[in-house]
């Protein structure tokens, strides 16, 4: 019962595999020609294969560079998703992972920036012991060349006694290296799952020193500290017979003294085109950026939850989608993502934020939402929106069942589903591909019902009025209470709608067991693809997950649940 789940992970894998693959092929080809290649046979004298070590990880490390801008450029995602007939089905899915191989492809620079590293680190140590009185043979011999007016030199360190480490920080090459090498560090460090919940302000601002990482790896190779033989040297320098005949180097006329130059730089033709294509998109959000943005409405719910009503012009949107927000009275530096939580048929776009961090308290206090009487319009600090960006959500009507599935302040993104819905109700003639949605929502605090309930209330209504009472199917699961509640609920069980939420549909205490739920689904929804969508915590997107595989069928005919979660 896994057929479903198998072809999204088989995609899944083929392009881990892929990345793998190219990885792989252009480490072993690139280590391969430095191995065998005629121009830097008296490098590798000197280096030995930690020379190809290097360049096959430098080439590498420039592909992964090539392709880490791709994954979080978000116009050029929702472009794809909304445009391209290549991207349907278990195809499109793989856009909504786009973070996953962001981080996998940082692991990927990570790994060959470690190696690269390390081999340039070995390669220091054999310059260094070339130039020591043990070094004999072509080895010394290579190392003194460059002494002379006429030659030129093969070894970076000059003499014995130089200081290899003050010697490579006053090359180009080793002072962008040390560059590169800290701003890696500090952006891999600070992206940890505890940095980014701990402080996101913390992770975002260091997360920009991208700039200095790519500005460094664009001129790193200006340095050329690694040499080898020219082409025309080579024409009259033949390597195979001269490396045999050190001592006739400068008298026979077969073997003049070898001329050694460094490699033209690379790396910034690998980076150009991702870095003028994120270029464009900063540009492009800098352009909203200027945009007015009309507030129009605020309204503060329990649970520390802010609710925003604005206007922009030419702001088209589909539910699901979200925005990136910046209040530059808080930081001119910082956007943080929020789904829309309204409708396309409504005349404001508007988004519920939770204080849940340093920016998001900030900016409830100077909206007036931390227990102060609420502002005017006219008095709220300015704010400038980027987007709409598409997501998972979007694609909640292509299927003919959806489950969806939220915890907590995770109930957003399915407001405005639920919002446009409403409003397609009212139209008669509407047809739809989706003819029944399963929502969840499980929350710890019953004041957080109330923004919400509302909404499914006039959603409730709806349906009976036009006789689709069938097509929505809600289960609201609380999870926390204290005495006073519990007494309370028990008092009022008996009477027609819910004493926390006023819905007919009575509320859940404790947890959904989601075997019994899913059973139920496959159940009643035989031989249907089911769209399933979550947005929440990590430990429960797992077992959801989890539930999708077991009870979904192998067979192409049978049921089939797809997983899809929200992410930013």
């Amino acid at each position: 019962m896994m057929g479903c789940w198998i072809l999204n992970e088989s995609l899944s894998i083929i392009l881990v595999l892929s990345w793998l693959g190219v990885n792989l092929y252009l480490f072993i080809d690139t280590f391969c020609w430095y191995e065998e290649e005629e121009s830097f046979l008296y490098t590798r004298v000197i280096l030995g294969s930690t020379l190809a070590w290097a360049r096959a990880s430098a080439v590498c490390l420039n592909f992964n560079c090539m392709l880490i801008l791709l994954p979080i450029s978000r116009n050029l995602l929702s472009l794809m998703r909304g445009t391209s007939s290549c991207f349907r089905g278990p195809w499109r899915r793989q856009l909504d992972k786009n973070l996953k191989f962001h981080k996998l492809v940082a692991y990927g620079i990570a790994m060959n920036a470690t190696i690269h590293i390390l081999a340039h680190l070995c390669n220091l140590e054999y310059y260094h012991w070339s130039q020591s009185p043990e070094a004999e043979g072509l080895v010394a011999a290579l190392s003194k060349l460059g002494n002379a007016p006429d030659e030129t030199y093969l070894n970076p360190i000059r003499t014995f006694h130089t200081n290899t480490i003050t010697e490579l920080l006053r090359t180009v090459a080793g002072i962008t290296g040390l560059l590169i090498s800290l701003a890696l560090i500090l952006i891999m460090t600070s992206s940890t799952e505890f940095i980014r919940q701990a402080s996101y302000e913390l992770f975002w601002y260091t997360h920009h020193v991208f700039i200095v990482f790519f500005i460094g790896l664009a001129i790193h190779g200006a340095g050329r500290i690694v040499r080898g033989q020219t082409a025309e040297s080579l024409l009259l320098h033949n390597v195979t017979f001269c490396r045999e005949h050190l001592a006739e180097w400068q008298t026979a006329a077969r073997c003049p003294v070898p001329q050694f130059s460094g490699k033209e730089p690379s790396a910034w033709k690998w980076v150009l085109g991702p870095v003028v294509l994120y270029a464009c998109e900063r540009i492009l959000r800098f352009w909203r950026f200027q945009q007015e943005v009309v507030i129009t409405k605020v309204v503060s719910h329990p649970s520390g939850v802010l609710e925003l009503h604005m206007k922009k012009r030419d702001f088209k949107m589909a539910p699901g989608q979200y925005v990136l927000i910046q209040c530059p009275s808080i930081s001119s530096l910082e956007w943080h993502p929020f789904t829309l939580t309204s409708a396309p048929q409504e005349d404001f776009f508007s988004v519920h934020i939770r204080a849940a961090g340093d920016w998001t308290e900030a900016l409830c206090k100077a909206f007036g939402a931390d227990g102060q009487a609420l502002k005017e319009p006219w008095s709220l600090p300015r704010l400038a929106v980027d987007g709409p960006f598409g997501a998972a959500l979007t694609d909640v009507f292509h299927y003919p069942v959806s489950m969806c599935i939220a915890t907590g302040i995770g109930v957003t993104p399915f407001a405005a589903l639920l919002k446009s819905i409403w409003y397609q109700c009212c139209e008669s003639q509407t047809q739809w591909k989706l003819s029944k949605v399963y929502f969840y929502w499980i929350c710890r605090d019953p004041g957080a019902f109330e923004w919400f309930a509302d909404l499914l209330l006039s959603l409730e209504t709806r349906m009976s009025e036009q006789g689709k009472t069938h097509f929505l199917s809600y289960h609201i699961f609380l999870t926390g209470w204290d005495e006073n509640q519990a007494f309370h609920i028990a008092l009022h069980w008996d009477e027609n709608t819910d004493v926390i939420t006023g819905l007919r549909q009575k509320t859940f205490y404790g947890r959904p067991n989601w075997n019994h739920e899913f059973r139920q689904v496959a159940y009643s929804h035989p031989s249907s693809n089911i769209g399933v969508f979550f947005c929440g915590p990590k430990a429960l997107s797992k077992i959801i997950q989890r539930m999708c595989r077991l009870y979904s069928s192998a067979d192409p005919r049978g049921i089939h649940f797809h997983y899809n979660r929200e992410s930013f």
